[in-house]
């Protein structure tokens, strides 16, 4: 068998250097004028051909994370196919960014995070017409994952879609600290008179504690924004001070941060095709981009930004010395 002419790691490459267009017919274009440059079908090829596998990413990964030290982060995001309508894994969900039920693919990540690095670990792709798991069941797959490749984390954060009772006595189980958000009509009994919604409680500036409804005693802190929102965090760390709520929320805002760079600067979203597989390999694809800006950030001082824009800026010096778009003076 003839070897593949064109790798994984090639579309990485790809996929860090290209700056709007992430298809494979662009990066048939992009490729350097050799005999053996890579075609449109042979890009298609691996796509179609890799299976696709999160267990890539830690294998990467591993090397740039403390098992005993930082926090794990779960969360979701959207990644919007508006018009595909014959799509594989597309289905019509709740977006927090547009605040209503749209058409996309849901990515959920595990991200570790020791407040200057953050690593990504693994992955799951929301498809229950398939595979017939939910969000949560993701959820705990990832967790149970990470504690079989020996994960002691400090602490465990994730938003209030994944605060049910079974995953909170799942991290409760493998003695982890967590910190969720609680949706406010949660049933909890502060003075042993009965369950109420947590916000019929009376919360202290420094937290109070609690007995949550079917798991035992948590800590709640209530958070009040600029806006008068109003929000609601809990953990089974009955003597988690303010301080240490703060520094794991600074750390927790990562995976937002890593969701942003993964949709800006690796263009995770960004795939037109109709396969499952190509999609899935597309998004591996992506977070291992992400994991390489992320790494030359923390090591060089570069941002993603910035390091996407040096690429291309050679070019852009080489036209400006010989610009070819001008305008002939007539007669």
């Amino acid at each position: 068998m003839n070897p593949a002419k064109y790798t994984g790691i090639e579309y990485i490459n790809f996929l860090i250097a290209t700056q709007k267009v992430y298809s494979c017919s662009e990066a048939e274009r992009v490729q350097p004028l050799t005999d053996s440059s890579a075609s449109h079908d042979a890009i298609n090829r691996l796509l179609h051909r890799v299976e696709p596998n999160p267990e890539e990413l830690w294998q990467e990964s591993t090397a740039f994370v403390n098992l005993t030290q930082g926090i794990l982060v779960l969360d979701d995001t959207m990644m919007d196919k508006w018009f595909a309508k014959k799509m594989d894994l597309v289905s019509r969900q709740w977006s927090g960014r547009h605040k209503r039920v749209v058409r996309g693919i849901n990515l959920t990540s595990l991200l570790w995070s020791d407040g200057d690095k953050h690593i990504p670990c693994d992955y799951r792709l929301y498809h229950k017409q398939v595979d017939g798991a939910t969000k949560n069941d993701h959820f705990r797959a990832m967790l149970t994952t990470a504690k079989d490749r020996g994960f002691q984390p400090q602490c465990v954060a994730f938003d209030s879609w994944f605060s049910g009772l079974e995953n909170l006595k799942l991290i409760n189980s493998y003695g982890w600290t967590c910190r969720s958000r609680l949706k406010c009509n949660r049933l909890v009994n502060p003075d042993r008179h009965g369950n109420r919604p947590i916000s019929e409680v009376e919360i202290s500036s420094n937290g109070t504690v609690v007995h949550l409804k079917g798991y035992g005693f948590i800590k709640v802190f209530k958070i009040v924004a600029p806006d008068g929102d109003i929000d609601y965090w809990a953990t089974n760390d009955l003597h988690l001070n303010q301080l240490q709520r703060l520094q794991w929320a600074e750390y927790e805002w990562s995976i937002e941060e890593y969701h942003r760079g993964l949709k800006q600067c690796c263009g995770v979203d960004k795939c037109f095709a109709r396969s499952a597989r190509v999609q899935r390999n597309h998004i591996g694809f992506s977070i291992r981009a992400f994991l390489r800006l992320e790494m030359h950030w923390f090591n060089t001082g570069i941002s993603w930004y910035e390091s996407k824009l040096s690429i291309v800026r050679d070019a852009v010096r080489s036209y400006l010395a010989a610009p070819l778009l001008i305008i002939s003076p007539t007669a």
